[in-house]
């Protein structure tokens, strides 16, 4: 499974791309808004620093400008993900810009049948909400099971990218379904290090190397 990490911090990307693990990035308006700095600035500066597909979001609500827009998101850098919504005009939006060979990520996707109109509409990658979907009172995992039982049924291309993830386990059902790829802030990405048997056990050898008075260096 990808791990894309959701920011428009270049900070919290390099730290992910340090690890080895990052394979893209998404963002939307309000995580541009968050990192307080120019849209294409951003932008550019992300996909430079990142091998795989960077999600930049339109924001326009009618097919024609959106249009525009994601033709000019595209044009920042070659591994430029246009990120549109899942209206009517969305997925007008995505038909198009598949046609020219862009990347398109379907965003706010809330039900299976969403996700299939995504899919027949060619998009790269399709973007459940799992988090938000939880929040009021659905289960956002089972949400992902549909649509990977749905793709899967007719051999679509879209790859599911789960998004909204709020913890580790939402990764780890996502991984279990057999998701493509899900994205979450950098606070999530540091969760999946952690454990208390991994740190009591280092402690353990910190102390016993201590007593042997050895050095490596």
């Amino acid at each position: 499974m990808k791990f894309f990490l959701d920011t428009a911090n270049i900070d919290e990307i390099r730290e992910a791309n340090a690890t080895g693990l990052l394979d893209g990035v998404t963002t939307n308006p309000s995580l541009i808004k968050k990192a307080g700095r120019e849209f294409f600035e951003v932008i550019k500066e992300i996909a430079s620093e990142v091998d795989g597909p960077v999600s930049a979001e339109t924001v326009a609500h009618d097919h024609e400008t959106m249009l525009k827009e994601g033709l000019k998101c595209a044009k920042i850098a070659d591994n430029i993900a246009v990120k549109v919504p899942l209206t009517i005009e969305g997925l007008k939006t995505c038909k198009a810009l598949r046609a020219e060979g862009i990347m398109v990520n379907v965003t706010l996707c809330f039900t299976a049948n969403q996700a299939l109109l995504a899919a027949k509409a060619g998009a790269t990658f399709i973007s459940p909400f799992v988090g938000r979907h939880d929040d009021v009172g659905f289960n956002g995992m089972e949400l992902i099971d549909d649509i990977r039982t749905i793709y899967d049924n007719y051999q679509f291309d879209t790859q599911i990218l789960v998004a909204s993830v709020r913890h580790p386990a939402h990764i780890l059902e996502s991984a279990r379904i057999g998701a493509d790829v899900a994205t979450f802030p950098i606070d999530v990405l540091r969760k999946l290090f952690n454990h208390p048997l991994t740190a009591n056990g280092l402690a353990a050898f910190d102390k016993d190397w201590a007593a042997t008075g050895f050095s490596i260096l």
